[in-house]
């Protein structure tokens, strides 16, 4: 499914490029995502790869990743190109790729992040998520790495006990430690926590996405997510499965605003600080959810109970709606609500089935 052949899709690109950030930081710089192939990093590289085609940024994109089959079937528009470099590789180990020399920006952006790999591959979701950002910190310092950025998650904050409807970064919630599921939040706090030894100790520079429960046309097939399963079962022309009754409230975020929002942390963001990718226009229950993604598919929301696997992967969260102030005072705002993001999600999906 080659995404850069539909309208919209092009759109999501180009409307994300021109956005007006300080995007000349950038220019003849290398830039190194972790993650590349993955539901943002991918729309990540193909804004880059807009720019360098459009206004010569000449900024050379170092993607990570562990299929290199995965990333020549999703970057074959670039094929040929110097200014994007796949290297194959398990994050988790030391770096085994040929030496790139100065890398000057890093986005950490791997991680397992959906149900069915929390609960199978747990010890795989907390590596990740620290030995992968370790390696990649003595990678930064050892490669004069400007600035470092560490993909967090709203999941850091755990669940609202009802003591304040909107989680701010300095918010803590509550997340029950001693559980398998507690392995994603658990590491995701605890990598935040490396970040920050890292500029105390080393004196690097980073600062802290956290993204939102984010979905579009790039999620991968292997997708459990909730949102992601809706999804695919809409385009599929099939009823949307809803395995609770629902009522979990949830801040989301469209693809093309999360990546416009990494950008303008990036490269507006103040060093040391976290930021919340999230506005409430995208605000929504599950059952909300699944209704909406019915109602623009032409089908219905049916109730099954949930595997075994399935349930213990499962978030216990039943509220975490983000405060996306902090980074809407940098200038960030969303271009799409929770409506426009899923009526353009499945509706270039459907189009490049037809591809």
């Amino acid at each position: 499914m080659n995404l850069l052949q539909n309208r919209l899709y092009r759109e999501d690109v180009r409307r994300t490029a021109a956005l007006p950030l300080p995007y000349e930081k950038l220019k003849n710089s290398k830039l190194l995502i972790s993650g590349a192939t993955g539901l943002i990093g991918s729309f990540l590289v193909d804004v880059l790869m807009e720019k360098n085609r459009t206004e010569k940024l000449n900024c050379t994109v170092i993607g990570i990743g562990r299929s290199p089959e995965k990333a020549k079937a999703r970057f074959s528009a670039y094929e040929g190109e110097e200014q994007l470099v796949f290297i194959p590789m398990d994050i988790r180990e030391p770096f085994s790729g040929a030496d790139p020399g100065q890398v000057d920006y890093i986005l950490h952006l791997a991680s397992n992040t959906h149900p069915v790999q929390y609960a199978t591959d747990p010890i795989g979701t907390i590596t990740t998520n620290l030995l992968g950002l370790g390696n990649l910190l003595l990678f930064a310092e050892a490669h004069r790495t400007r600035r470092f950025a560490f993909a967090s998650s709203n999941e850091i904050y755990g669940e609202n006990r009802g003591d304040e409807e909107f989680f701010r970064e300095e918010s803590c919630g509550y997340i029950d430690c001693n559980t398998l599921r507690a392995g994603y939040p658990e590491s995701k706090r605890c990598g935040e926590a490396l970040c920050q030894a890292y500029r105390k100790q080393k004196g690097m520079d980073i600062v802290i996405p956290r993204l939102t429960r984010s979905y579009g046309p790039t999620f991968l097939e292997t997708d459990t997510k909730a949102i992601s399963q809706f999804i695919k079962k809409g385009v599929q022309g099939e009823d949307i499965i809803l395995k609770s009754a629902g009522t979990q409230f949830y801040s989301y975020t469209y693809v093309a605003d999360a990546v416009s929002g990494l950008l303008t942390v990036l490269l507006k963001g103040e060093d040391g600080e976290a930021y919340n990718i999230a506005d409430e226009s995208s605000d929504i229950t599950l059952r909300d959810l699944a209704e909406l993604i019915a109602g623009v598919s032409g089908k219905e929301v049916r109730f099954e109970i949930p595997d075994a696997v399935e349930a213990a992967g499962y978030s216990k969260a039943t509220k975490a709606r983000l405060d996306g102030h902090k980074l809407q005072a940098l200038g960030w705002q969303p271009q799409y609500d929770i409506r426009a993001g899923i009526e353009r999600t499945i509706a270039i999906l459907m189009n490049c089935r037809k591809i």
